[in-house]
């Protein structure tokens, strides 16, 4: 393995498992009982069988393992892509996506939390869906801004 890709794979693992160990705590929270109301943003458990607005739920079972060959195909397209300055937003995606799946596995469905109402009600999500939202936009920074992404 040259250094190119030890250095992509170690920033894109431990990226990964600090987002998966962070949102899998975040969701114990919730799945032991924890709630807490407001004006704006409840926090409360709700298991979303589906995808973004439970969209694809119809796929029951099928759905984590279609999610399950997408994210390898993701995993390796980044790790032969060889760039260093995808590695930390690869994490933060394959950590908040390999985390949702695993709620699949567990739970039954994804663990979602966040529930914002004010002024407009939006779809229940989660830390993990944060973190990959965040990582779409790194990916579209970096591949609209080459002169962010020298490697």
């Amino acid at each position: 393995m040259d250094k190119t890709t030890l250095r992509l794979s170690a920033i894109m693992f431990f990226t990964m498992a600090g987002i998966f160990i962070i949102d899998q705590n975040i969701k114990m929270l919730f799945v032991d009982g924890f709630r807490y109301y407001t004006e704006c943003i409840d926090l409360i458990l709700v298991y979303n069988r589906g995808v973004a607005f439970s969209m694809l739920s119809f796929l029951d079972e099928w759905l984590k393992y279609i999610q399950l060959v997408m994210v390898f195909g993701i995993l390796i397209y980044i790790v032969t892509l060889k760039k260093v300055c995808f590695a930390f937003p690869a994490g933060l995606m394959l950590g908040g996506a390999f985390s949702n799946i695993y709620d699949r596995f567990i739970h039954g469905g994804v663990v979602d939390m966040v529930y914002w109402h004010c002024g407009f009600n939006f779809a229940v999500f989660n830390f993990a869906d944060v973190m990959i939202d965040v990582a779409v936009v790194c990916f579209l920074v970096l591949n609209f801004k080459p002169k962010f992404c020298k490697s």
